[in-house]
Parts: structure tokens; sequence; C-alpha cells
């Protein structure tokens, strides 16, 4: 009976921090919505719509109960682009694409690829995110001139601009210092807009920058199918960009997912949460939305909050739609010098600058790895392809460091036998150095290669295994090898190696015998 009742309190009380830690977020999403939509170069009612849409289906159908999805700077970057060299109607589709790309790694079970991102990439992966993000602000300090384009700020619309940035970073900043209750950003916000409304401010708003495109309207996310030629050329067009987010985006997603575990030490499902993004993209591009991830600072908002069920995430996204449909008038009055001064806090919160102090003390390579993804990122403005290209170079600095650990202690026995002990990985990229440490005319008629401090990792080590067998058998002579583990010995008879295993001398390990010695 107490059991009974102590059950039912529990989920009252998780029901109940649920809904709160989901209006907190909901509050916080507003700004970031909006900011990450001029990031990517589209209305902030799209930025909006996709807050909503990507939240609501990925709490409902993800793998991570409690983390946010939302539109996100990784995702608008990605989209700058191809919103400003083809429109909307592509990113629609491009996003929709993204999303069945996204299913299809989660039904291919390759959530769990994310654990071979090195450290070193995730560095450059969020310094790179971080100057682009930046970089993306500068664009609001340019106004139209005399001719219609677009100038530098000067004077006194440069000073407001700047002096309403500062003072939304000190808000942001000083803020969570003296209470934690509300989010930082979104007091920022509603202070300078406050501020510059009640003195009459003459200031860029976020109305003034989306007069051009009808305004917000403030209404349920429309059903849209995006307007595009279904042809070969517009694949070509939107491919690219669909592989691009839909990287980006569950690198995120499952990074976000592995710090929530730590912080709740449970465990989330990738694949499932693959999925979930998967379908929370197509239903953001067909409700005009721009597409989204996980969010990692909303995430931890949430977590901290309280919020640890699917509940938070939903109740985020629905008050998240009411303020979409009846405070959109309040939303054109914000200033972009507000914005502008978030965006400026979430680059300072997102750049790694521990990175610089740490630069001089790791591996060279490593370091060449954050400068190479976080360039990458700069410079072409794909995510994903700096990722890969960080996880290749770390791949082939691991390999080159391996091989060249290779070596041998050479030694005989009473019998006249040399004996040669191995020791490091035989692989594709140590075969060079393991056939020179061998001088088959130069052996005694009896070789033993022993295995105890090495092992076989990939059909190079076995095509070297038989090419020093057929040396020493062209020249009459024996060789055995010792020590190999299991694995080893299923390398060999699987590639239908010249070597046949024998237990005769050593039944822990095996032997492996030249037949033809």
């Amino acid at each position: 009976m107490f059991r009974l009742i102590y059950r039912k309190y529990n989920q009252r009380l998780r029901v109940k921090d649920d809904l709160l830690s989901g209006l907190t977020v909901a509050l916080a999403l507003v700004p970031e919505a909006v900011a990450f939509a001029f990031v990517a170069g589209v209305n902030p009612i799209i930025g909006l719509n996709a807050a909503f849409v990507v939240g609501l289906m990925a709490a409902v159908f993800g793998g991570r109960p409690g983390m946010i999805s939302g539109a996100t700077g990784a995702m608008a970057v990605v989209l700058i682009t191809l919103v400003g060299s083809y429109g909307l109607e592509y990113m629609y589709a491009a996003v929709i694409l993204a999303g069945i790309l996204q299913i299809g790694a989660g039904l291919l079970r390759l959530g769990k690829f994310i654990r071979l991102v090195p450290h070193p990439v995730m560095f450059g992966f969020v310094n790179g995110l971080a100057i682009v993000i930046f970089m993306a602000q500068l664009d609001q300090f340019k106004m139209k001139g005399e001719g219609g384009a677009l100038e530098w700020m000067q004077g006194t619309p440069l000073y407001w601009m700047l002096g309403l940035v500062l003072a939304t970073m000190a808000i942001s900043h000083f803020l969570p210092m003296l209470t934690k209750a509300v989010p930082s950003s979104l007091v920022a916000i509603l202070t300078v807009s406050l501020v510059v409304i009640g003195f009459d401010i003459n200031t860029m708003t976020v109305g003034d920058v989306v007069r051009e495109t009808g305004g917000l309207q403030g209404s349920f996310p429309p059903f849209h199918i995006p307007m595009i030629p279904l042809e070969w050329e517009t694949l070509v067009i939107i491919f690219p960009f669909a592989l691009t987010l839909a990287g980006v985006g569950l690198i995120e997603s499952l990074m976000t997912m592995s710090l929530i575990d730590e912080l709740t030490e449970t465990r989330g499902r990738g694949n499932r949460e693959c999925v979930g993004q998967g379908m929370a993209n197509i239903t953001s591009g067909l409700f005009s939305g721009m597409g989204g991830c996980a969010m990692i600072g909303q995430s931890m908002i949430n977590i901290r909050s309280g919020g640890r069920g699917r509940l938070s995430g939903i109740s985020a996204a629905l008050f998240l739609l009411i303020f979409i449909m009846f405070a959109s008038n309040l939303i054109e009055q914000i200033p972009v010098a507000a914005l502008v001064g978030v965006m400026f806090m979430v680059v300072i919160a997102t750049f790694e600058w521990s990175s610089f102090r740490i630069m001089h003390k790791i591996p060279r390579m490593d370091a060449f790895v954050i400068v190479l993804v976080s360039a990458i990122t700069v410079f072409m403005h794909n995510l994903a392809l700096a990722v890969i290209a960080g996880v290749v170079a770390s791949a082939l600095a691991y390999a080159w460091e391996s091989a060249r650990h290779i070596r041998v202690e050479v030694s005989k026995d009473e019998d006249g036998s040399k004996h040669y002990d191995l020791h490091g990985p035989l692989f594709f990229g140590s075969v060079k150095s393991f056939q020179e440490l061998f001088i088959p005319a130069e052996d005694p008629d009896d070789v033993v290669v022993d295995f105890a401090g090495s092992r076989v990792w990939d059909h190079s080590g076995v095509e070297a295994i038989n090419a020093l067998t057929e040396r020493y058998s062209k020249l009459g002579k024996k060789l055995r090898l010792r020590h190999l583990s299991p694995d080893c010995k299923v390398l060999l008879n699987k590639a239908g190696s010249m070597i046949e295993v024998n237990i005769m001398e050593d039944p822990h390990y095996h032997i492996a015998e030249d037949e033809l010695a």
C-alpha cells in the first residue's frame, strides 16, 4: 500500500518537474530558434517551426528521454549556401532527404560508430562551428546604403548596436551568478527589448528584417510539399547538402546523448535516436521547417531543471507552439542586437578555449587534426566532411605510429633453432617493416617466430606470413609460428593460408607450421 502511494507520488512529482522544465526550455528556445534562422538566412518563423516540429517528433520517437531537439547552429551553417543559391524549396527537400538518410543509418545500426570520433576531432568540430556562427553574425552589422547595397554600420547606429550587444552579453554572463531560476538569455533579450521600446531607440528589430517576407505569421506550421523539379539534376544539387545535414545532425545528437547518459547514469538508444531524428527532419521539411537535431545547451537546461522523461521534451515543443501562435507580434519587436548578443554568448560557450592551453602538450598530430577540422568547417561550411577528414587523419596517424612499433628479439636455443620473438601489431601498415626483419638465406634450417607479443590484425598480415613462409620454403627451411591467438588462427584459415595449424608443441596458443617444410 505504502509502496503504491510512494510510486504515484513519484510519478506526479516527475510529471510536475517535466512540465516546469519544458516551460523553461520553451522560453529559452524562442530566441535561439530565431537567431539560428538568421544564421541560415531564412525567415525566423521557419526556425520556430523547426524548433517545434523537430522537438516534438524527437521527444516522442527518439532514443533519449530528456534530450531536447530543435533548430541548431550546426544545421543552420550547412544551409547557408543552399538557401542563398537555390532558395527555400530546395532547403525543404534537402531536409526531407536528410531525414531519410538518418532513418537508414538507424536501421543499419550505425549509431555505435560515434565512438570512433577522436577527441581532437570533437575539439576541431566545436571550434569551427563557433567560428562560423560568429562570422555569420557580422552580417547583422551591415545596413542598406543609398544604392541598396549592404554597407557596414557607422556612427550612431553602430554605437547603439554595439552597446545593446554588449548589454545582452553582460546580462547573459552575470545573471546566472545571482540566480538560475530563469534562462539568462531570455532575461537578457527581454531586458534589452524593453529598454529599446521604452526609450524608443532607433535600432534594427526582427520585424525590420522579416518585413520583406511578410513578417512572422503566428499560426500552426503549414503542410507544404517542396515545389522542385523531380529530376536527376535536383538530386545532384540537394544530395550533398542532405548527406551533410544527416551526418552533422547525427553526430551532434549522438554526442549530446552520450553526455546526458553520463549525467543521468542511464543509457540512451543510439540507433533509435537516429530513426527519431530522421522522422523529425522529414516532418520538419514537410511542415515548413529548416530541420534540426539535438541541442546540447537546451538539453543541459532541461536536465538541470529536473526534466528526465519524454514529457519534458513534448511539453517544451507544445509551449513553443503556443508562443508561435499567440506571441508572434511580440517576437517582431525584439532588437536584432539582442539576438546577436545571445549568439555571441553561444559562440563563447561552444568554443573549446582549453584547446589553446593544451596545443603544446598534446601530440603534434592531434594538434594538426584540431586545426584541420576547424579549417574545413570554417572555409568549406561542411561539418560532416570536416569530421570525416579528422577521423581519417587520426586513423592514418594511429596506423603510422603502430607500424613503427613492430620489432623482434632474436635468440638461439640448444638445438640450433633460431627464435624471433615478435612484438607489435602485424597489419597493413607494418607489413613492410615485418618483412625486413627476416633474412631467410642467413638463418638456420629451423626458425621459430613467436607471436606471444604480437597479433595479426588483417588480411595484409596473413599475406605477409604466407609470403614469409614461401621464402623459407624455397630454401628448404622449416618455419614454425608459435603462440598465435585463436582469432589469428581463424584469419589464417579463412584466408586459405598455406599454413596448417596443429597443437603438438603448445596446447594453449597452438602452433602453425608450414605444410611444405
